[in-house]
């Protein structure tokens, strides 16, 4: 397991359009993903020691985002063949298991994740109405451990800060997380 951090958040930049599976069947578009105060997209996966300990903690952050017209897409993007703990079967039933309140799509092409530029799971991209980035952040500090009231919302207030401002936080920590697992390069 390699940890990385994602860079810092490059304000303004827009959001880049996808379309694939979720697994409920349908299909989700950037245009039918977002809320009407913006949307958080966050590339996560299953067997991620850093968002398995996040994972019902985050589930009801993207709940209570709702009530402020924050939708939350996640996204997986791992190498399924090599990791099939993140396989599709397992992504069903892992958004089971865990009720999440938003799809959970596979990136069966690795092209999303690139185009975002997303390097590890968790990684955040909080963007407004305009679809304009505006958070590029972690979770909160308790990192891969257990979180208790003495740790901020980080990932939570900014998105609030977000839907009543449309601008986030001007400053931001880095998320830390597993590298996303990329395809094997073919040799030349």
């Amino acid at each position: 397991m390699v940890s990385l951090n994602p860079p810092v958040c490059n304000f303004g930049q827009p959001a880049v359009d996808f379309d694939l599976l979720g697994v409920d069947g349908k299909r989700y578009t950037l245009a039918n993903s977002a809320g009407k105060n913006g949307l958080l997209v966050m590339f996560i996966c299953n067997h991620c020691p850093y968002v398995k300990a996040i994972k019902t903690r985050l589930v009801d952050d993207c709940r209570e985002l709702l009530q402020y017209g924050i939708n939350t897409i996640a996204i997986q993007s791992n190498d399924t063949e090599n990791y099939p703990e993140d396989s599709f079967e397992r992504m069903m039933e892992e958004a089971k298991l865990f009720n999440f309140p938003f799809p959970y799509v596979l990136d069966e092409t690795q092209e999303v994740a690139k185009a975002y530029g997303a390097v590890c799971t968790p990684d955040f991209f909080g963007f407004n109405a305009d679809l304009e980035l505006q958070y590029r952040g972690r979770f909160d500090a308790a990192g891969r451990r257990q979180s208790d009231e003495n740790h901020p919302r980080d990932l939570f207030n900014a998105m609030k800060l977000i839907a009543e401002t449309g601008e986030g936080p001007k400053e931001q920590i880095a998320s830390i997380g597993c590298s996303i697992k990329w395809f094997p390069q073919e040799s030349i």
